[in-house]
């Protein structure tokens, strides 16, 4: 299935990202705070051109209020999907 992907991993990541974060009514700056992160990787994860650990992606969860796996299903939604931003 991956290799008829459309949606690479890291744009359907900072896709679900930026949604959460808004949906939640963060400013990445916020969110950054909240997740012990930078305001910067924040948008370069949300553009798709960084990627979260783990680490960060349990960081990111928790100040979204939302479990990791919730968030990396979204993820895989699109990315089977072929959905683009």
């Amino acid at each position: 299935m991956l290799g008829k992907q459309k949606t690479s991993p890291q744009e359907a990541f900072g896709f679900v990202l930026r949604r959460l974060r808004l949906k939640a009514g963060l400013s990445q700056e916020t969110l950054a705070l909240e997740a012990g992160l930078q305001r910067n990787y924040i948008s370069l994860m949300e553009l798709g051109r960084n990627q979260p650990t783990i680490t960060t992606l349990f960081r990111l969860s928790a100040a979204l209020e939302i479990s990791p796996s919730e968030i990396l299903k979204e993820v895989e939604r699109r990315v089977i999907s072929g959905l683009a931003g």
